[in-house]
């Protein structure tokens, strides 16, 4: 999955690029040129000191045109919340993550918990989505990938840094180039980390020197708890709760940017759907995935770090939603029926909106943030119920029917 681009600090990526004797290609997706930019690469790694260990990674490498195709094509949070969450949030998995936080990993579970305050539950979701708890962590050769990736004219910036670090790695003894296998995108390891996140976040859990989060569960364990804790977590506090909305709700409300005591949420008829106390003084947003008439939640600060890792709302609500599961809670409420938008309906949508001056990013199929608050805006300007979520009648008032 694709991480924060925010903790890539792409200001100084970019002066640390201009500077670079590995120009970006021009902006196509020909191979013409790869290997004299790979050479240039290659060259200025060594004045960085990288061992000839790490830069012999880079022998023999090659363009690999199916990653290129792969990163202009992704899709898959244009599903719906209950979409996505039905499929990601399976049975099997909140089983598989009970059994492993109070048996085989108990003893490393209950040691992040202590040392980073993260607990069992947010760990093993993430686990569980990223790749199966392992099974699934991808069989592409990373340094390919970020080699192509940081030639590419797209992202070069933030792909060159990562190649960099994906060779200091190498260098630090965590893993070797052969070993490194994963996503198109060069992610490493059973929680998916980016080499920067993993170069820094990466630790040893279980005693052997080493940060290997490719074969290492404990590690991995140590790692992931390490990471989120980095990001903002907050010990001993909630993160997704499911709740109840009165149909009389200001739904102008509903917005990640606003935040209200959890008793002045109640005090506007908002009531959790479980018997669990929680402090009224704590801040949540009211968070409503499919708009008003779909699956409701109180997201609280926690819920940020989600949204850290992968800036994907569906994906952050899937596994904020799958922790909660794996905690106890029960499943998710379907909502008073509502129809998903689609792949193809949401980029209509977006190109309207944009025709119309309205901010929402790339026209990619997918009801990310900019696309919600723009639908927000739209809304309260033509009288619609507030709640950020398209309907065909948003649609058939921008098409101007």
């Amino acid at each position: 999955m694709r991480r924060s681009v925010s903790r890539m600090m792409i200001a100084s990526l970019l002066v640390a690029a201009s500077a670079s004797g590995a120009s970006a290609a021009p902006c196509s997706t020909s191979s013409a040129g790869f290997d004299r930019w790979l050479s240039q690469f290659k060259a200025e790694a060594r004045s960085q000191g990288l061992s000839s260990r790490a830069l012999s990674a880079l022998d023999g490498v090659t363009f690999d045109q199916s990653v290129i195709n792969k990163d202009r094509g992704q899709s898959v949070f244009s599903q719906s919340f209950l979409e996505f969450s039905d499929r990601m949030a399976a049975k099997y998995r909140i089983e598989k993550a009970r059994q492993l936080i109070g048996g085989k990993y108990k003893r490393e579970f209950d040691r992040a918990e202590r040392e980073f305050g993260v607990p069992g539950a947010i760990i093993s979701a993430f686990w569980a989505l990223e790749t199966d708890f392992g099974a699934n962590n991808g069989n592409m050769e990373t340094v390919r990938s970020l080699a192509t990736l940081a030639y590419d004219c797209r992202r070069p910036e933030k792909f060159r840094e990562e190649l960099l670090d994906v060779l200091k790695i190498i260098d630090r003894g965590d893993l070797s180039a052969s070993e490194m296998r994963g996503p198109w995108a060069g992610e490493l390891g059973q929680t998916q980390f980016v080499p920067s996140v993993y170069l820094k976040y990466g630790i040893d859990y279980d005693g052997d020197g080493h940060a290997d989060l490719i074969r290492s569960a404990p590690d991995v364990i140590g790692s992931s708890a390490n990471y989120l804790k980095a990001l903002g977590w907050r010990r001993g506090e909630p993160w997704l709760k499911e709740v109840r909305v009165p149909e009389s709700m200001d739904w102008s409300q509903a917005d990640l940017t606003i935040q209200h005591p959890l008793s002045e949420w109640q005090r506007m008829g908002v009531q959790l759907s479980g018997a669990e106390r929680v402090n009224g003084d704590l801040p949540a947003s009211l968070l409503l995935p499919m708009g008003r008439n779909g699956p409701a939640f109180l997201a609280f600060d926690n819920f940020k770090v989600f949204l850290e890792w992968n800036q994907s709302l569906i994906y952050a609500t899937t596994v904020a939603y799958l922790a909660t599961r794996i905690d106890g809670a029960p499943p998710v409420s379907r909502g008073r029926g509502v129809s998903a938008f689609g792949y193809e309906q949401t980029k209509e949508l977006q190109s309207l909106l944009r025709a119309k001056g309205y901010d929402v990013g790339e026209v990619d199929g997918k009801l990310g943030l900019l696309t919600r608050a723009s639908v927000k805006k739209v809304q309260q300007k033509l009288g619609l119920p507030v709640d950020s979520y398209p309907s065909p009648e948003l649609v058939s008032r921008l098409r101007g029917r």
